[in-house]
């Protein structure tokens, strides 16, 4: 049994998107044993997404998951990491598969 870590970030939150990702999450056999709404400080972005520190979208993409209510899920189940990466699609929402969270519901690369 595998645990993987799941965030709908702030535009998925106001657009309201919680349900539908729960939704496809739950049809798919994974489980949601822990989840939690909060607002991350700058701060908290910066250390979460630390592993990005030299990249060019660091301070827009702290910025951005700063910027609102985020929803943090620990999901669980078999090859669960393998099955979030498939369900959420490339990272990319143009070169995401069709039915995929981020092909249906991204509206740009930096708020993916």
């Amino acid at each position: 049994m595998e645990r993987s870590l799941s965030i709908i970030k702030p535009d998925g939150v106001s657009r309201g998107l919680i349900g539908e990702v729960i939704r496809r999450f739950e049809k798919n056999n994974i489980k949601i044993v822990g989840m939690k709404l909060l607002k991350m400080t700058k701060t908290e972005a910066e250390g979460f997404y630390m592993v990005h520190k030299e990249r060019p979208f660091f301070d827009s993409l702290t910025d951005f998951m700063s910027s609102g209510p985020v929803v943090v899920m620990v999901l669980e189940g078999e090859d669960v990491i393998d099955k979030n990466r498939r369900l959420m699609g490339a990272t990319n929402p143009g070169d995401a598969d069709e039915g995929t969270i981020r092909k249906d519901f991204a509206t740009e690369i930096e708020k993916n």
